[in-house]
């Protein structure tokens, strides 16, 4: 009995060393880095789950915090809470340092969303009556970028080389007497049922169920100054240009599978500037 015994005694130590071996040899999980990144929902926070993808591989953790405005995001990222954002372009990052004297500064133009004029109590631009009212956004860059897009179309006229500064004070000729209305971005939408025609962002437009190839009533032309300014951006702190996490995350919104699933989803209303 006492040899069975120490015969069992002797197997189970066994196994039990075998499993200890077994189990030094299991590889230990990869601890993955966290990227925290504020984007708007729409568009960027989806295109960001794909870039997401492209990072696990890489041994990065894509946390994507959403915001609804246009102000926070830009904020969060100076106070350190976002390692980037992307949800601007260019001339609303230049605005957003000048007037709160952040350090902000892109290292990557992602996409453009062409802006379009949609239909509110008015269904076409020669419908419009005198004096009819249009809804722009209120924050300076794109208030000027829908006053070019309105003179595109023969709406208005504004003062000579004022460009991508230009205010509703601008206006130096409008035949129909149109009521600029000044409201934010993200309510322009909201808005369509109280004036006649509306000016609203790609984002915005498409986060209210809305295609500017399928809805608007006009757009920006692809050759159009805005076009070529108005691209969105990943932004980060000056200073972090040259992280590497951030380059890899740079790096994953300009790849293959960011640009084929911008291509396959959003038909003409986001273009891939890569």
């Amino acid at each position: 009995m006492k040899k069975l015994l120490s015969v069992l005694l002797i197997l189970i130590l066994a196994l039990t060393a075998f499993a200890g071996c077994g189990a030094e040899k299991e590889e230990a999980p990869v601890e993955l880095t966290p990227i925290v990144i504020g984007a708007s929902p729409t568009p960027h926070a989806a295109i960001l789950a794909v870039a997401k993808e492209v990072l696990l591989e890489q041994g990065y953790d894509l946390q994507i915090t959403e915001f609804s405005d246009y102000v926070q995001p830009n904020l969060a990222l100076d106070a350190g809470d976002l390692d980037a954002n992307y949800f601007q372009h260019q001339p609303y990052l230049d605005e957003f340092n000048a007037q709160n004297g952040t350090d902000l500064v892109t290292i990557a133009s992602v996409h453009y969303e062409p802006f379009g004029i949609y239909p509110g109590k008015t269904a076409t631009l020669d419908a419009l009556a005198d004096g009819a009212q249009v809804a722009v956004p209120n924050d300076t860059s794109n208030e000027a970028r829908t006053l070019l897009l309105l003179e595109a179309q023969g709406l208005i006229k504004l003062k000579e080389g004022v460009g991508l500064v230009a205010t509703k004070f601008d206006i130096i000729e409008n035949a129909k007497n149109l009521e600029i209305v000044e409201i934010e971005a993200a309510q322009l939408a909201r808005s369509l049922q109280d004036v006649d025609i509306a000016v609203i962002n790609g984002n915005y437009a498409i986060e209210a169920g809305l295609n500017v190839a399928e809805d608007a009533i006009a757009t920006e032309d692809s050759a159009s100054v805005a076009a070529q300014t108005y691209a969105n951006i990943l932004v980060v702190k000056a200073g972090d240009e040259e992280r590497e996490d951030l380059k890899a995350l740079a790096a994953a919104l300009l790849s293959p599978e960011v640009k084929a699933y911008i291509e396959e989803n959003y038909a003409g209303a986001v273009v891939p500037m890569f």
